[in-house]
């Protein structure tokens, strides 16, 4: 059971995210990866303010956390894919992005992370 929670919410996180990059992609034609940050943002933000409402305040079990903070969330963000768009960007001599994009994705997620905690543990 609970590999088909984790695959479940891998699913549906896995095409949320390809949705989202496709979405902003055909509305930001530019070198940036605008919506590699957005996904990525977005989802520091909800799954911090997951664990501080719904798993800490709420006590949600934990087919809850394998389902959404596990399955959906853990397939929606993507690491790998910051890494491999931050050194094409760098390979194609765009250090400036490169750098803005890789350090801007971990301050505004680390924000967003502690926005969504300090939101969780208010409500």
């Amino acid at each position: 059971m609970r590999y088909l929670l984790v695959g479940t919410g891998g699913f549906l996180g896995a095409n949320a995210r390809y949705l989202l990059s496709l979405w902003v992609s055909h509305r930001w034609p530019h070198a940036f990866p605008l919506g590699t940050m957005l996904i990525n943002v977005t989802g520091s933000f909800v799954l911090a303010f997951f664990v501080a409402y719904g798993l800490r305040r709420l006590g949600l079990p934990d087919p809850y956390r394998l389902l959404f903070a596990v399955g959906f969330l853990g397939s929606y963000t993507t690491f790998s894919t910051l890494s491999q768009e931050t050194l094409d960007l760098v390979a194609q001599g765009q250090l400036l992005i490169a750098t803005a994009y890789a350090g801007g994705s971990l301050l505004l997620g680390l924000l967003a992370a502690a926005i969504g905690t300090a939101l969780g543990a208010a409500l």
